[in-house]
């Protein structure tokens, strides 16, 4: 292999470390910067605040407070999305946002993986080191081959893993966020993200359990 044989390598094979380079979903607002409603006597409160749409989910914060005797049911799978016409959108599952999530092209840099980064620009690096002790005569182009091929597939089989990391990373902070099925009880309050498909709404609908009762009751908020 000749110089300028390896010069066409290198520039090959940085192209496809810098396209395996993993990214994650960037950080959702904490739950301690959202706004939670303080339970009112003998009411129910809903409160939802949508973030910015992220490839094509929109998430929406969800916050109830329970300042009844009774207590509430949440089922996130019950939260629902009114369009213009009344039509109720369901959410996305969790697991399936976070799928969708780490596929997303515009989520980048946000929590990349550092460990793929480090290792993709390390490969860089040191294969340009062997280019240059080779176009200046100070490294055989044996060393200069070896260290350019031998860096580069470090760097290819770290960013799969990266990957992995980054779709795991995704899974872990979106379930963590999710709004999860629980009871409210009296004076209680309970927070946490839906995911909807992008699109227009204007109402976010919740139906809860009485757990006294047993019935279902439904809220119904403006979407903003």
């Amino acid at each position: 292999m000749g110089a300028e044989d390896l010069r066409r390598f290198f520039v090959l094979a940085s192209a496809l470390i810098l396209s395996s380079c993993a990214v994650a979903w960037p950080p959702l607002k904490p739950a301690e910067s959202k706004p939670v409603p303080s339970p009112v006597e003998g009411e129910f409160s809903v409160v939802t605040q949508a973030d910015h749409p992220v490839g094509d989910l929109i998430p929406v914060y969800v916050a109830v407070a329970n300042g009844s005797d009774e207590g509430r049911a949440v089922h996130p799978s019950q939260v629902f999305a009114l369009n213009e016409y009344g039509q109720r959108i369901a959410p996305v599952p969790p697991q399936e946002a976070a799928r969708q999530a780490g596929g997303a092209g515009m989520l980048k840099a946000a929590m990349a993986s550092a460990a793929t980064g480090g290792a993709a620009l390390g490969a860089l690096s040191a294969a340009t080191g062997a280019l240059a002790g080779l176009a200046a005569g100070g490294v055989a182009p044996g060393a200069a081959i070896g260290g350019a091929i031998g860096a580069t597939q470090g760097a290819l089989w770290s960013a799969p893993m990266g990957q992995g990391r980054a779709q795991s990373e995704a899974n872990s902070q979106i379930q963590a966020l999710a709004l999860g099925e629980t009871e409210v009880r009296k004076d209680f309050t309970v927070s946490g993200y839906v995911f909807f498909p992008k699109g227009s709404y204007k109402d976010v609908e919740m139906l809860v359990v009485n757990t006294e009762s047993g019935s279902t009751e439904t809220v119904t908020v403006p979407w903003h």
